[in-house]
């Protein structure tokens, strides 16, 4: 299936680093940690994770060295975190939405959102939205979705990939709205923005690597799928107020193999809260537009199982598979 792009390496630390007393006390980390990003080096679902940890490595004492395993919809690194056996919390990643659904797609699933993970905290969300290119006639998402239902299957939108929310939700806009519009997914970002402005693509849903050839005049930002309206384009409308009921803004955050013992998975949790409310992070966040939403491992892990629930009823009632 035709997914995302850039890097920023996690460099080695060019002085010691000194752990604080209960990560000395714990005899955790006692190596590298690794942490798993299932996309594409460069944008907004690499490089605040890619800041994260390295502020985390100062907390922690040992680096946090990011690998970047893209594919799958996102799902690849907590496939891997859930062929281990047991967690020592040297191997965390990133927990997209997407590994709450694809389970819910396949008739053998390859892991278990409920037995195969052990949850960290959460950290944040996306800003999402529908670009065309500029040159197109539709200046409102109404314009649009009017051509749209007057064409059937002559609307093409591009994603992140099969599963991802950007899918989920332009499927269920269409369900809502009687529309047969055509989906291709990419790698990522990147490869779904250059679709769009070379015309591969009519329109382009994803999260705001598009906001600057908006910015541009390159490309037209129709609507947001925030709960308010995103404050670089406060002109533009939320899918409330043209008449969808849905919010939809993709939460993520770190997890980790199952059996974590408490104490590492309390030693991880407050080195990356702390990172998480570091004003370099913070930073990073309000250029890519993302709300820090940060939940601690007990409600994380609570929260982890009402998405799990609740996308799995969404697929299950668009009848989504993947075989």
């Amino acid at each position: 299936m035709p997914m995302r792009r850039r890097s920023l390496l996690a460099a080695p630390f060019a002085t010691p680093l000194l752990a604080s007393p209960a990560i000395a006390q714990s005899g955790f980390p006692n190596r590298p940690i690794r942490m798993l990003v299932p996309w594409l080096p460069g944008g907004s679902s690499d490089v605040p994770l890619r800041v994260l940890s390295e502020l985390a490595s100062a907390k922690l004492g040992q680096p946090v060295i990011v690998e970047n395993k893209p594919g799958a919809s996102g799902t690849l690194g907590a496939l891997a975190m859930s062929q281990e056996a047991k967690g020592d919390g040297h191997l965390v990643g990133q927990m997209p939405v997407t590994i709450f659904r694809l389970p819910a797609m396949s008739r053998r699933p390859t892991f278990d959102p409920a037995k195969d993970f052990s949850w960290i905290l959460h950290l944040t969300g996306y800003v999402f939205g529908v670009v065309v290119r500029a040159d197109q006639p539709w200046q409102t998402w109404q314009e649009f979705v009017a051509y749209a239902k007057a064409n059937p299957g002559k609307v093409t939108y591009g994603t992140p990939g099969v599963g991802s929310t950007l899918h989920i939700t332009m499927e269920r806009i269409g369900e809502m709205l009687g529309i047969e519009w055509l989906h291709i997914p990419f790698r990522g970002g990147a490869d779904n923005t250059q679709a769009v402005l070379s015309g591969q693509t009519v329109a382009n849903s994803d999260s705001t690597g598009w906001a600057q050839l908006v910015q541009e005049g390159r490309l037209r930002l129709l609507v947001v799928w925030t709960a308010e309206r995103a404050k670089r384009f406060p002109n533009v409308p939320t899918l409330r107020e043209v008449g969808i009921d849905i919010v939809a803004d993709s939460p993520f955050g770190i997890g980790a193999p199952k059996g974590v013992d408490p104490g590492i998975v309390r030693v991880l949790h407050d080195a990356f809260r702390e990172a998480l409310f570091d004003p370099k992070h913070v930073e990073t966040l309000d250029r890519y537009d993302m709300p820090l939403r940060y939940m601690n491992s007990e409600d994380y892990a609570a929260f982890a199982m009402k998405t799990y629930a609740e996308e799995s009823a969404i697929i299950r009632k668009l009848g989504l598979r993947m075989d």
